[in-house]
């Protein structure tokens, strides 16, 4: 099925519309619809406007709080333990960020874990919002179990993605968002909608071998660490998604491993639950608290453009710098509008329906 392109002003208007719906205030649904549609924006197609009756199927069966009293638990000048209230992760963590860069301020660095939140969309986001502050973003969160450890069959961590955003001078800041694994869940929900095979690393079945299913998931099946398998460094995606849930859970107190709740509202929670809902570490780092900040950003300027005059391989026309894709899918999309596939769209229209909103 093919897509259709909408301007980023409409899913945004439409977004925030609906967020207003489920009862957020007027300032947390444009929070939430601008962290929503970034994803889009940026081409992340599998955290945007796609997710939007997700979050609103979490609310229906009381699983998101669109009233949370997010508060801090314990805090030192440059830490703090934050408390979501079981709010949307896409509205938690962006309060927690601002947190994390008040500290900088004052401490040089700002760092804060976050328990009893919920799914927070795209990493990058909450990094970046640190970049117009001259400073480092860095932001993590565990999520459900769908990933496989090395060796094992059972699936015991989330795809666990880090974010880290730089500031520059000239150049376009550094922004790095990956998952842990070879690739995220979301890659899967695009790759079913067109009914197409996933590459080979991305997946294996309930037996632990290689599989090309989409739907493998579905069928007691699990997503790999970056890598793939041991041949290829799996061992070393699944330390990184490990340290995502150390950082974002063992440091809050929210929960972890294959205890992280689902984001489909129809997955039953787990049994048993060693915390509070799913765990987020935002951290801001002042580039002055190491060095003049235009020392820095003439070194990154330099860092970067080494790059990008890196001798590309034969088929290749530049080497690219993290972030740069991302970029200029939002210089394309601000300009000719965001594809959204039409099972999507079907989705949206749903929900116009359901909230008496015009789509």
């Amino acid at each position: 099925m093919s897509a259709s392109n909408y301007s980023y002003s409409k899913l945004l208007d439409f977004a925030t519309a609906v967020f207003k719906s489920i009862g957020c205030s007027q300032p947390h649904a444009d929070c939430a619809a601008k962290a929503l549609l970034a994803a889009d924006l940026r081409g992340i197609d599998s955290h945007g406007i796609a997710r939007l009756s997700g979050y609103v199927r979490l609310w229906e069966v009381k699983r998101v709080n669109a009233t949370p009293q997010i508060k801090i638990l314990h805090e030192t000048p440059s830490t703090a333990v934050m408390d979501g209230d079981s709010g949307l992760g896409l509205i938690v963590a962006q309060e927690a960020m601002q947190v994390a860069i008040q500290k900088a301020k004052s401490a040089g660095t700002g760092w804060v874990s976050v328990q009893h939140s919920n799914h927070f969309g795209i990493a990058g986001y909450h990094a970046m919002l640190a970049l117009e502050h001259d400073m480092i973003g860095i932001a993590m969160t565990n999520a459900s179990p769908l990933v496989a450890p090395t060796f094992s069959i059972d699936k015991m961590l989330g795809t666990n993605p880090i974010a880290v955003a730089a500031p520059a001078g000239k150049e376009p800041p550094f922004v790095a968002d990956l998952a842990t694994t070879t690739a995220a869940n979301g890659k899967l929900e695009i790759l079913q909608r067109k009914n197409l095979p996933t590459p080979s690393g991305w997946v294996q079945d309930e037996s632990g071998n290689d599989s090309n299913d989409a739907h493998i998931l579905k069928k007691g099946g699990a997503l790999l660490p970056l890598g793939g398998d041991w041949e290829h460094g799996s061992h070393k995606g699944y330390a990184l998604g490990a340290i995502v849930d150390l950082f974002s859970a063992l440091l809050s107190g929210a929960n972890y491993a294959p205890w992280v709740p689902p984001f489909p509202a129809y997955v039953p929670m787990p049994a048993q639950q060693p915390g509070k809902g799913i765990g987020h570490f935002l951290g801001a780092i002042r580039v002055d608290a190491f060095r003049t900040t235009k020392e820095y950003k003439k070194d990154m300027d330099h860092w970067i453009s080494g790059f990008r005059n890196a001798k590309p391989i034969q088929g290749q026309h530049a080497v690219l710098v993290p972030g740069d894709p991302e970029r200029i899918a939002s210089e394309e999309r601000l300009k000719n509008g965001i594809p959204v596939h039409q099972d999507v769209v079907k989705d949206l229209r749903s929900l116009a329906e359901k909230f008496s909103i015009a789509f």
